[in-house]
């Protein structure tokens, strides 16, 4: 396996910016259906097909789990206000204590998975998971936002995770979009996640801009390129990719903090799905192993590998 190396900024061309909006909130009703359907096709010509299919399994019951829940309520006006103010992301990460939402989730989540064809060990985990009290369940689900999964219970993470998913993606679609502002580089403006990846689109609209994915609710937000996603450094950033794969994702390293995220080029491939498509590109994940830089961000999914 080859690497292709750019120490200049990303050759590509940046391409006709009109007005980006800062912020695409996720839309639940169809965010997990599209995702399954995208990992599933990514599945039809990797390696990586059988882990692939099973997390389309996964989306797949993330949009079931969905159906007949009670709508999302959002932040109220005061908090709204004093995140604003305070410059803070409107959803608080300590929100899965209320109990009753993402309870109900949590246990719609973990019965429907049990259909999904997984490895005996993936199915362990879904039982312990499932068989974990409330206390118990919401301590996973506290390691997941801290962002970082125990080596030795990956899986339960991952099912828990899905849950979070659910839930906070439902949260972010009740916002306003013209009232969120940008937080901090690396940081979602919505619920403080971390980015999984980021992706150049080629919207109408936004051709040519970059938006990033949070890992958690799953909330798309504009940021410049040619910039550390990480850092917010403009120094030091090059491009790393694989040769022959089109050009369809890099990555952006930065000489400034060490670190390195993936780039995705959605105006190259409009079927991009920045997280099915972050786990189908680990080849690239293995490259960059073989240097000096660290992957940042947060990309759950690949945690195992």
């Amino acid at each position: 396996m080859k690497r292709k190396d750019a120490a200049a900024p990303d050759p590509t061309a940046i391409g006709d910016v009109s007005s980006p909006p800062f912020v695409r909130l996720p839309d639940p009703a169809s965010l997990f259906a599209a995702r399954s359907a995208r990992l599933r096709q990514l599945a039809n010509a990797s390696d990586l097909a059988p882990y692939l299919n099973f997390l389309a399994g996964l989306a797949a019951t993330q949009h079931d789990v969905q159906a007949n829940l009670a709508p999302a309520e959002g932040p109220d006006a005061a908090t709204l206000t004093r995140a604003r103010e305070f410059e803070m992301p409107p959803l608080h990460r300590n929100g899965v204590e209320d109990g009753e939402a993402i309870g109900s989730i949590f246990d719609r989540l973990f019965a429907a998975a049990d259909a999904i064809g997984k490895p005996a060990s993936a199915a362990d985990a879904l039982a312990r998971v499932t068989g974990a009290d409330p206390g118990a369940r919401l301590a996973m689900a506290e390691t997941v936002l801290s962002g970082s999964l125990p080596a030795d219970a990956i899986a339960e993470h991952i099912f828990v995770w899905a849950a979070l998913q659910v839930h906070f993606a439902r949260l972010a679609s009740v916002l306003d979009p013209g009232a969120l502002t940008p937080v901090a580089d690396g940081i979602c403006p919505v619920c403080g996640g971390r980015p999984v990846s980021s992706m150049v689109v080629g919207w109408p609209g936004s051709h040519g801009a970059r938006f990033c994915c949070c890992s958690l609710c799953s909330t798309l937000w504009h940021y410049v390129r040619v910039k550390c996603l990480l850092c917010g450094s403009t120094k030091g950033i090059s491009y790393r990719e694989i040769e022959n794969h089109g050009g369809t994702v890099k990555a952006e390293t930065c000489d400034e903090c060490h670190g390195w995220t993936k780039i995705f080029y959605q105006n190259k491939e409009p079927a991009t799905e920045p997280i099915a498509d972050d786990v189908a590109s680990l080849s690239l994940d293995l490259l960059m192993r073989e240097g000096p830089h660290r992957r940042g961000g947060f990309s759950p999914l690949l945690a195992g590998f």
